[in-house]
């Protein structure tokens, strides 16, 4: 793997890190400022605090072989694009998860999502009130059930809100939008004033455009895992879950 210094950084390093977030503090209001958004910080958020219902187990801790989990390899995927702070939002079996996540060293923070069965949008708002910050112009946010999306996807999905200033940036295949979904600053508030029943989705797509909208190839960004049968097929499919056997192994904490 390409040492610390070949790896162009798109936001701040962090340590592993155990946060509980008070709803309170999800709500609170946060106006966007003015920054230089070349330079600015983008985290990233992973959403894998549901109940995995139809999947009958938490979708985190499923194995891809090689000693990954979709968890792992999703964590991974935004290190080897250059995200450095990344946030897992956990709340069902967030015990299990957590420890089986620490033992892959990788470099992450936690947000505990204590209301999970509100739905997606809690989650993401709790991730959201953990990255929030000054210079934060972004987030990147995906579900964990997306966990083949690759590297070069990341990395576009930011050139491109670099480029255009898009409100919201998605993968686009025909019809299809896809993850990582990038959310700019400007549309947190909007966010925690939505209805939890709702979800996120009436927020994007009010904001959605022509210019946001990224065509990209990359299958892993539109296979969302949500079955037992969904889960062997991806796995029989070597053309997405070998797509990235060939990487070098990461070394834990080189950012």
């Amino acid at each position: 793997m390409p040492g610390a210094g070949s790896r162009r950084s798109i936001s701040a390093p962090h340590r592993m890190h155990w946060i509980t977030i008070p709803s309170s503090f999800m709500e609170r209001d946060s106006s966007s400022s003015a920054f230089d958004y070349d330079a600015s910080v983008i985290p990233a958020i992973v959403l894998a605090a549901g109940r995995s219902s139809r999947m009958g187990r938490a979708k985190a801790l499923l194995p891809l072989g090689g000693g990954e989990t979709f968890l792992t390899r999703i964590v991974g995927t935004f290190l080897d694009a250059g995200v450095d702070d990344v946030v897992i939002v956990v709340g069902h079996e967030r015990d299990e998860i957590v420890q089986t996540f620490a033992a892959s060293g990788l470099p992450a923070r936690f947000a505990v999502n204590a209301d999970y069965d509100r739905g997606q949008l809690s989650s993401l708002l709790a991730g959201i009130a953990v990255v929030d910050r000054p210079g934060v112009s972004a987030v990147l946010m995906t579900l964990v059930d997306v966990p083949f999306v690759s590297a070069a996807t990341v990395r576009a999905v930011v050139d491109h809100y670099r480029r255009t200033r898009a409100a919201v940036v998605r993968p686009t295949s025909g019809a299809r939008h896809g993850h990582p979904l990038l959310i700019e600053r400007a549309l947190f508030g909007e966010l925690r004033a939505a209805e939890h029943d709702s979800g996120p989705k009436p927020i994007v797509r009010a904001h959605a455009s022509a210019a946001g909208d990224l065509p990209i190839a990359d299958e892993g960004a539109y296979l969302d895992i949500d079955t037992v049968e969904e889960y062997a097929r991806a796995i029989s499919d070597r053309s997405i879950a070998g797509a990235d056997d060939a990487r070098p192994a990461r070394r834990p904490g080189s950012l």
